[in-house]
């Protein structure tokens, strides 16, 4: 008889329960899918403001002195872009064949602290893989388990919270550039390690505090009229703004450059990171796949798994769903590398149901700024 482990819970999955919250597995966690529309929910983060429990992500704190020259062997981005603290890099982290373990945020603290905010899916071995390759640069490896997340997105976002945060200190944050972190306290003098980040193609606040202290800022955002989103919107979010999702866009067999992600990887003279050589070999002399983004104006939906047709022999599609801010069907493909025409619906086809579904090829990404990017929509 075959055990089945129970999936983990966030310090706030009483507070999703209590908002009847549609509840699933995800990657072991049981987390909130949405709360009663996931369109719904979707809508509200584009025009207003949206929060979502993220504390199933995995916090990680490194410390030691070579913390830096560390990083620069462990990651694909250049570390040495960060220069003031403060600064976070996205970036992914290789295995020897250039495949991607994991895609994640850097945080650069201090010349011997760097925090990293890694995937759920992957902590165990993203942890194992960290703590392995740090020992021979004497860096200490923490996973902060201690912690909560909630991102709080949307056009409004970022005021909503500024309302929550200590008098005093709301003007310095309210100047924090994007993809830029910093310690800071609520009014009732909870600490909080707020960063300008997401995943939603939104602006607004990443907010890492006390687990302990979680629950009453979810509360406190709640009174001050953000509404919670779910897992569903999160996902049609990053989507419509071009951001991969692990496991689904890409994985241990897949490069940066078969990801779309060549602008994560900095070939930096003199830096022997892991997994370079295969890169430099795939910048050289081409990649075997490529990622492209796809519409479809035909009804329907575009769905992981289906076959995907071009001049150049077929692929499949990776992250696909009804995107609400377009009202069509969009994706991610992975297919043969080569040219192919943008806008031209018939030269990309999708097999649906033993159907050929024409598609049209696009850039990445879909929606930015809530509004549709050229081309997108017809």
């Amino acid at each position: 008889m075959t055990q089945t482990t129970a999936p983990k819970h966030t310090v706030l999955n009483d507070s999703h329960r209590a908002l009847g919250a549609k509840m699933v597995d995800f990657g072991g966690w049981d987390m909130p899918i949405h709360y009663g529309s996931q369109i719904d929910e979707h809508n509200l983060v584009r025009k207003g403001a949206g929060m979502f429990d993220v504390s199933h992500m995995t916090v990680v704190d490194l410390h030691g002195e070579r913390s830096r020259e560390f990083l620069r062997t462990l990651v694909a981005n250049s570390i040495d872009k960060l220069k003031k603290p403060g600064k976070a890099l996205y970036t992914c982290m290789l295995n020897e064949r250039g495949g991607i373990i994991d895609d994640l945020i850097v945080y650069f603290l201090a010349e011997d602290f760097f925090r990293l905010v890694v995937n759920a899916s992957t902590r165990d071995k993203d942890l194992a893989w960290i703590s392995r390759h740090a020992e021979a640069f004497g860096v200490q490896v923490s996973e902060r388990d201690d912690f909560g997340l909630i991102a709080v997105q949307g056009p409004d976002a970022r005021g909503k919270v500024l309302g929550l945060l200590a008098e005093d200190d709301r003007a310095r944050i309210d100047k924090l550039a994007k993809f830029t972190a910093t310690d800071t306290h609520t009014t009732d003098g909870t600490p909080v390690f707020i960063a300008r980040t997401g995943y939603t193609g939104e602006d607004g606040f990443e907010l890492v505090l006390p687990q302990e202290r979680t629950v009453a800022v979810w509360e406190a955002l709640l009174a001050a009229g953000v509404k919670p989103a779910g897992l569903g919107a999160r996902d049609t979010l990053r989507l419509e703004a071009g951001m991969n999702l692990y496991g689904q866009d890409m994985d241990e067999d897949v490069t940066p450059y078969e990801a779309a992600l060549g602008w994560t990887v900095s070939l930096d003279e003199g830096r022997a990171f892991i997994g370079r050589d295969v890169l430099e070999q795939q910048q050289a002399s081409g990649v075997p796949r490529q990622m492209i983004a796809l519409v479809m104006d035909d009804r329907g939906v575009l769905r992981h798994g289906q076959k995907v047709l071009t001049d150049r022999g077929e692929g499949e599609i990776l992250s696909g769903t009804f995107a609400p801010t377009l009202g069509k069907a969009i994706a991610f493909a992975r297919v043969p590398a080569g040219e192919i025409a943008l806008g031209h619906a018939g030269n990309v086809r999708v097999d649906i149901r033993g159907k050929e579904v024409p598609v049209r090829v696009v850039k990445f990404p879909f929606v930015r700024d809530g509004k549709a990017q050229d081309g997108v929509l017809e």
